[in-house]
């Protein structure tokens, strides 16, 4: 393996002319702005930042398209990115002042950078865990005088309107894109030489763009070496660094022997799009797995033949449209958004294939109701994810019954009933919050004003679902914690015009408004108690004890009706 060197320039430079391309293999650009505004701390302060892993072959290679814009090369041998790309992709984005495109959009990577940065490093990273626990509240109550001064102590951050109009914050890439400081200087209020800022803001301008000189150390594999086995490489270096999900090494290991497999999957992931149902690749990619072998994880990938592979897509395929089809037409769930983990769907397709996509009427309204018991309880979202997933795709395929399926819920959770405890500390992330607006659907629940029925897919502004907290948070921030004013039982489903015009007034002053002109209906619909004496900050835990109540009677019978035939 030979050993090179390349500064961020010239990299971004390989990029733009297409000398430096993506296999197939690699995972589409997934990183947040938040992980670009931190790489680009680490340059500017001139920390280690991992080398790059390339592969330089006159292999014709299935490739996948950058996230950012590329000519055609005209070099007959091609410069492959094995390790580094989400790096150099929004180090392209950045430094090129060009938009990342994500699945089917297009979006800038807007940073600004601070002239007025401390000298030093003054807070410590900190590092987000993934968790399954939905019910952890982030709400803080930081003033926006405490957030600005916290701001002001960063070099890096991702844009706001607010932020950019600053005269110390400006833009990275226009500072990137042009070599005149004196549009910069002249934002800050630097007009004279004289001005004490303006060595200091100079300086740290050129620093900046010497960003484009920090240089990566580049490992490069040999040519002698064939696709099969620089895959292996691949999946191995990104396993042990575990940056990679083994959805995404799976991916590899599949588009290895099945090439040109990767457009096939993404043309069936822009269908499943285009039906309300946006899911990541590697969902698709379980559902494979798991139509293929009978069970969801990923270890046996790279013994399965190119035919089975083929086999085990057609089939897989008919098996996500029927579990959309079924969700939509059966469930009244138009998107992933209203489902506790997507691996409902794999479930549900797993079902429809077990039965020759054959259900008659009750084994329908069984398949339904363990759905909705299912998302509603978050039977994927305890626990190991992928063992529970195979219990279910070993039922279906052994015991080839829907029954069987309800009986694992009913050994997971005991009582499938909700009792009003169980809703006590859950928020608008719960499972639980999800199956509410299902049940206030079927019912009808409307806006406060508009009188729109409340749907995910209202347009503007004005009309746009929001989660209204019934008693605002001005009202109860010096009473009560956030995960009690946070309580799902605090919650409606409301437009954004409706919400903002409540603003924090305290429902004992306008529940009266609303119900002289709409009279109470608008909030039973949403199992909202109405008594005076529940409308006060001293009467909020009874309020939310009372509608707990109410909100479990109705779920219970929500999910009750969901196994009626119809």
């Amino acid at each position: 393996m030979a050993k090179a060197e390349a500064s961020v320039e010239e990299l971004v430079g390989m990029i733009e002319r297409g000398e430096l391309r993506l296999p197939e293999m690699q995972r589409q650009y997934v990183w947040q702005a938040t992980r670009v505004r931190d790489l680009m701390d680490s340059l500017y302060r001139g920390y280690p930042s991992g080398a790059i892993l390339v592969w330089e072959t006159d292999e014709n290679v299935p490739l996948r398209d950058f996230a950012v814009e590329q000519q055609q090369s005209p070099y007959k041998t091609t410069k492959l990115l094995l390790d580094g790309q989400q790096r150099l992709t929004s180090l392209s984005a950045v430094l090129r002042g060009e938009p990342i495109k994500v699945r089917w959009r297009k979006k800038p990577i807007d940073l600004l950078f601070n002239l007025e940065h401390p000298d030093e490093l003054l807070f410590i990273t900190e590092v987000n865990e993934d968790s399954e626990n939905d019910d952890d509240d982030e709400t803080t109550d930081a003033t926006e005088d405490d957030l600005q001064a916290r701001l002001n102590q960063l070099t890096f951050v991702v844009a706001t309107k607010k932020l950019a109009a600053m005269p110390n914050w400006v833009s990275v890439s226009k500072v990137m894109t042009t070599t005149s400081d004196a549009p910069f200087l002249k934002k800050a209020g630097v007009t004279a030489l004289d001005d004490p800022r303006y060595d200091k803001y100079s300086e740290r301008l050129k620093r900046l763009r010497a960003i484009k000189k920090y240089v990566y150390r580049m490992d490069v594999l040999e040519r002698t070496m064939s696709y099969e086995e620089v895959t292996e490489i691949f999946v191995r270096v990104n396993s042990l660094g575990a940056k990679l999900r083994s959805s995404d090494l799976a991916m590899a290991q599949i588009t290895a022997k099945w090439r040109e497999s990767l457009k096939i999957f993404e043309e069936f992931q822009k269908e499943c799009s285009d039906a309300g149902f946006d899911l990541e690749l590697g969902i698709h990619v379980k559902n494979l797995v798991s139509f293929v072998t009978g069970q969801s994880r990923f270890k046996t990938v790279g013994r399965l033949t190119i035919e089975q592979l083929q086999k085990g897509w057609k089939e897989c395929k008919e098996g996500m449209r029927f579990a959309i089809n079924f969700l939509k037409s059966n469930v009244h769930i138009n998107s992933p958004a209203l489902l506790s983990s997507p691996f409902l769907m794999i479930s549900l397709g797993y079902a429809g294939h077990q039965l020759d996509y054959k259900l008659n009427p009750q084994q329908a309204a069984d398949l339904r109701y363990w759905l909705l018991v299912a998302n509603t309880k978050g039977r994927y979202s305890r626990g190991s994810s992928e063992t529970l997933l195979d219990q279910d795709l070993n039922r279906l395929r052994n015991e080839n019954g829907i029954e069987a399926l309800i009986e694992t819920l009913r050994l997971q959770f005991g009582k499938l009933e909700i009792e009003p405890g169980e809703l006590e500390g859950r928020n608008a992330r719960s499972a639980y919050f999800k199956t509410m607006f299902l049940a206030f659907s079927e019912d009808g629940a409307k806006d406060w004003v508009s009188n729109l029925a409340i749907s995910l897919s209202h347009k503007g502004k004005q009309h746009r679902l929001q989660f209204h907290h019934i008693f605002p948070r001005a009202i109860l921030k010096d009473r009560f914690r956030p995960v009690v004013i946070n309580d799902i039982a605090n919650l409606a489903f409301i437009g954004g015009k409706t919400n903002r015009s409540i603003s924090s007034k305290s429902p004992h002053i306008y529940f009266p408004q609303i119900i002289e002109k709409q009279g109470e209906e608008p909030f039973a619909a949403q199992r909202i108690p109405t008594a005076p004496e529940l409308l006060t900050a001293e009467a909020y835990p009874q309020f939310l004890a009372k509608r707990r109540k109410l909100i479990a009677e109705r779920l219970n019978t929500f999910l009750a009706d969901a196994r009626n035939v119809k």
